[in-house]
């Protein structure tokens, strides 16, 4: 494998503060840094999320509105996180839903409209031991 991490995704807001809110509530995340059309939140230990305004950038690159994206957790951090977003800001979560292997996926609704997975693959059993290799296998 020639590369090893995602390190940065960005998603596209009307609300950088609002989407910047549910982040940092809904997962814990942490702002790096605010800019005039950006904020840039911390996303474990090599990745950062970017909430950009909508509008084209400085090499002509601009955010989008993705279909899906997942996010890493172990096991008990996945139901804490389903906990939180349920119990404490009452968003609608689907799951966890348990795939074949014994891992679980939750799914959300960001306020963008984004779908969001918060799945513990490389936390617990195969995923852990093998890393990404296991997801070629």
């Amino acid at each position: 494998m020639d590369v090893n991490d995602v390190v940065e995704l960005t998603l596209e807001t009307d609300d950088p503060e609002g989407l910047e809110r549910f982040y940092c509530t809904a997962f814990g995340l942490e702002v790096l840094a605010r800019e005039d059309d950006r904020t840039w939140l911390k996303l474990g230990e090599r990745t950062r999320l970017g909430l950009w305004t909508p509008g084209k950038k400085e090499f002509d690159d601009q955010g989008g509105r993705h279909v899906h994206f997942a996010m890493s957790a172990g096991p008990q951090r996945l139901d804490a996180i389903l906990g939180r977003l349920r119990d404490e800001l009452g968003v609608e979560v689907e799951g966890p839903i348990e795939h074949d292997g014994g891992d679980r996926s939750i799914y959300v609704r960001d306020p963008a409209g984004n779908l969001v997975e918060v799945w513990d693959y490389f936390e617990r059993g195969k995923g852990a031991q093998e890393g990404a290799d296991g997801l070629a296998a």
